[in-house]
């Protein structure tokens, strides 16, 4: 959603904060499991499938789904990871299984590679050498990796529209600068107030074509009140009536330019919306 005041939630490609939950050195009872992960890590069993990168694994329930995932799709996974120092029973986690993550963006080349290779409902157990994995970056888990995957859902990206940079010359303008067109025409009549509650579901682009913000992507769609939004979302959204898809050309004076806030993109962002619900009503 693009509220102007509250957080927004933005889709960060660097989505990974990875932390191995390691084996105090004091904890001398904790040494056997130790020594069980370091040959368990350092050691796929000998009927794990091996790639010609080195990544080696097995699966352990087949998908359900036919497509496997690829850089034009994000991923909703379940994982846990163990390093050498890690105890058995408590491994660590790459972020949440409900929050999609973007395929191009993965940090490992070998949890890319083997997400890549799985369909929806898969559970796969991983290798991961250490240059397959974080291969030394700081902050993050050193060696190799053990890693149990279970592939939830590949949801595809919204393709980027083919006018970002610029709106057409048909495009609706209104006297703010908000440049708009109509992508599927609406079957409500009532257009929503400043003051109304809506309900859409959107994807933002900046003019050089990158997504950083997407409800389709992220699942739920989005509900909030029309005067706690960005002024271009405020003006064009009561252009529209229920069902209507329309796609907004927001210079940046009416959207984040003028916005204390250096996650949130600048300059004119291009918007597709589709408005859903007003004050509740579909």
């Amino acid at each position: 959603m693009t509220l102007s005041t509250s957080r927004i939630p933005l889709i960060v490609l660097s989505v990974f904060s990875a932390v191995a939950l390691g084996l105090p050195h004091a904890a001398l009872a904790q040494a056997p499991a130790q020594s069980t992960m370091t040959a368990q890590v350092e050691n796929p069993p000998a009927d794990a499938q091996k790639t010609a990168s080195g990544l080696a694994y097995k699966i352990e329930t087949p998908g359900t789904g036919t497509v496997h995932p690829t850089d034009n799709d994000f991923v909703k996974v379940a994982t846990s990871f163990w390093t050498k120092e890690s105890a058995e029973d408590r491994p660590g986690t790459f972020g949440s299984p409900t929050r999609p993550l973007p395929m191009v963006q993965l940090l490992m080349p070998g949890l890319h590679e083997a997400l890549a290779m799985m369909t929806t409902g898969e559970k796969m157990k991983i290798w991961i050498p250490e240059k397959q994995a974080f291969n030394g970056a700081p902050d993050k888990p050193k060696g190799p990796l053990m890693v149990e995957l279970v592939l939830i859902d590949v949801v595809p990206i919204p393709t980027t529209p083919p006018d970002v940079a610029a709106p057409p010359a048909d495009a609706l303008k209104t006297k703010s600068g908000i440049a708009s067109k109509v992508l599927k025409p609406g079957t409500g009549a009532a257009h929503p107030k400043s003051t109304s509650s809506v309900t859409v579901h959107y994807s933002g682009w900046t003019t050089d074509g990158k997504m950083f913000d997407s409800s389709v992507v992220k699942g739920p769609a989005a509900t909030f009140t029309l005067g706690n939004v960005i002024k271009g979302w405020t003006e064009g959204l009561q252009l529209m009536v229920t069902g209507e898809t329309r796609r907004f050309w927001i210079p940046g004076k009416l959207a984040y330019d003028d916005l204390a806030r250096p996650d949130a993109p600048k300059g004119m962002l291009v918007f597709d919306i589709e408005l859903l619900a007003i004050d509740g009503n579909k």
